[in-house]
């Protein structure tokens, strides 16, 4: 699955807010030596993980962004030379320039990450990462890319993996069986086979943790009040969406619910996430 340019420009701000303090500086601490850097961004979008995360790494990075969508490669490019005055430089690659004398070369590459096969594409990196992916993809999806980042040694980290918890201010009678309908709504296949969704980062845990990795993970939720009202009302909407095609909340429910969340400016929802950061022993 893909999502539009649109919809991931307006959760960016909210996805820099969330993202765990401590496990990013647990991040900054074990690259702190390291004056260069090279970085493969798997699932990039359009290029929010990169705007996020560069001032906690070191002062030269080299970031590969990957995604299967051109057209997302296309809006990073896009968004990422308006970022960092980014000039561009020999074969289709962007150099930005960034406070504090950081330099950073960007390329992009398409790939079809739903194959489980990440040679070539995640090789030479000393950091893998990724933002708000891996509860859209399956088990053997994700222990093929453990056993690909353990093979080279590599550090492992990632931002904004939905965890299963959801709730609502105000609250309202159908809230559980939303939260269950869209839990088991992100367990469908999201184009990688049969996603794990809210056990996605358990799982990714457990495999790096199998082959002697440290883990390190933190709680980054999305409180979305009224400082993120776009946000949170076509939120509110896409998760009503989710649930409709699950079919085991009826009809009605849903559009009571909905109607009471877009009914006020002031109602909050939170979406729990969770941060890991997987380092080789």
């Amino acid at each position: 699955m893909s999502f539009s340019p649109e919809w991931l420009a307006l959760r960016e701000p909210a996805d820099h807010a969330s993202v765990n303090a401590k496990i990013r500086d647990a991040l900054r601490a074990h690259f702190v030596d390291a004056k260069s850097i090279r970085v493969v961004d798997l699932g990039c979008g359009a290029g929010s993980n990169l705007r996020g995360m560069w001032s906690a790494l070191g002062p030269q990075q080299q970031w590969t962004l990957v995604d299967y969508d051109a057209k997302l490669l296309a809006a990073a490019k896009s968004r990422l030379t308006a970022f960092g005055n980014g000039k561009p430089v020999a074969n289709d690659a962007l150099r930005l320039s960034m406070p504090r004398g950081c330099a950073i070369d960007v390329t992009f590459k398409q790939a079809d990450l739903s194959t489980g096969s990440f040679e070539g594409v995640i090789d030479g990196a000393d950091l893998i990462t990724a933002a708000a992916l891996f509860d859209l993809i399956s088990a053997r999806v994700i222990n093929q890319l453990v056993q690909a980042i353990v093979k080279n040694r590599q550090t492992f980290f990632t931002v904004l993996t939905y965890d299963g918890i959801a709730s609502w201010l105000p609250g309202h009678p159908t809230d559980n069986a939303m939260r269950e309908a869209f839990n088991s709504h992100q367990r469908g296949d999201k184009g990688f086979g049969q996603a794990l969704g809210p056990a996605a980062t358990e799982a990714l845990a457990e495999a790096f943790q199998a082959h002697g990795y440290r883990v390190v993970r933190g709680k980054s939720p999305w409180v979305l009040d009224r400082s993120f009202l776009q946000l949170r009302r076509e939120l509110d909407q896409g998760f009503a969406g989710a649930v409709r095609e699950t079919g085991q909340v009826p009809e009605t429910d849903i559009d009571s619910w909905l109607a009471a969340r877009l009914s006020s400016d002031d109602a909050v929802t939170v979406i729990g996430h969770e941060d890991l950061l997987a380092v080789p022993a």
